[in-house]
C-alpha cells in the first residue's frame, strides 16, 4: 500500500510542483497519471 501510495504523492507533487521534473515520473508510472493532474488544471 505504501508503496505504491509514496510514488503517487511524489508524482504528484512533481507534476504539479516542478513540470521539469514531472516528464522524469512520467516512464516510471503509467500514462493513468498524466491525465489526472491535466484534469485538475
Amino acid at each position: 500500500m505504501m508503496r505504491t501510495f509514496v510514488p503517487l504523492l511524489l508524482a504528484i507533487g512533481l507534476l504539479t510542483g516542478c513540470g521539469q521534473k514531472g516528464p522524469l515520473y512520467l516512464p516510471e508510472a503509467p500514462a493513468a497519471y498524466t491525465p489526472a493532474p491535466s484534469v485538475q488544471q
